[in-house]
This record gives C-alpha cells, structure tokens and sequence, in this order.
C-alpha cells in the first residue's frame, strides 16, 4: 500500500517524504508531498484470516506558492482515486514550518486484498 502512494505521487516529479522526516537544517525544497500511515488495519475475514488489510494515510503537499499548494493537492487527489484510492472530502490545512510555504493534505484509504482471495478466485471458488 505504502509503496503504491509513494510511486503514484513520485509521478509528479516531487520529492517525497514521510511526514517529519525533512531534517531541521535541510532547506525546503519549493514544493513536496509528505505522508503518514496513520492506520493499518485487518478488513474482512474467513477462516480466521484477514482477507484484506485497510491503509489509512494522511498526504499532504507543501509549496512556496499558494495557487499551487490547492492545484497540485488536487492533482493528486485525482490521481489516487483512479488508482484505487478513497479520499475522504476535499482536504484541510496542513501546518507548516515554514513561513514561506503552505500546505494542505487529505486522507487517503486504500484496501490491499491478501493472496486467500486470489487463490479461491483460481480454484474456481
């Protein structure tokens, strides 16, 4: 799951980061995307199994440049829908610890199927 958001907003050409990881002495770059997974939870399950597993992540994106800060959000919001992706709303602000950037974020759930559900989908169950 994790690895899918990363590759999906890395499309954007932007730095990607987990939430808190930019160093207190490394320059902010104009514009990024951070993100937190800020659940990971068991979905459905049979046989005392969990068929899937339930990602909750927080993504934010920062930018120098205020337009920016709410077009590229969306832009990405976008771009996780199609890929399977459920965003809940149309965002909020994200605190910044840089006086020159804003941010905004949204959260992102996506639901990964385990190989049980493969595997009953091949045998014809």
């Amino acid at each position: 799951m994790e690895d899918l958001l990363i590759q999906l907003l890395e499309t954007f050409k932007l730095p990607v980061y987990r939430q808190g990881s930019v160093g207190e002495k490394e320059p902010y770059p104009d514009a990024f995307f951070t993100f937190w997974n800020s659940s990971s939870v068991d979905g459905s399950h049979y046989d005392n199994e969990p068929l899937s597993y339930v990602g909750v992540f927080m993504v934010n994106y920062y930018s120098n440049d205020p337009t920016d800060t709410y077009s590229k959000l969306e832009e990405a919001r976008a771009l996780l829908k199609q890929n399977g992706f459920k965003v809940n709303g149309l965002g909020y602000d994200a605190p910044s610890d840089e006086e020159t950037h804003t941010g905004r974020g949204f959260e992102a759930i996506y639901q990964q199927f385990n190989n049980l559900i493969k595997e009953e989908q091949n045998n014809g169950n």
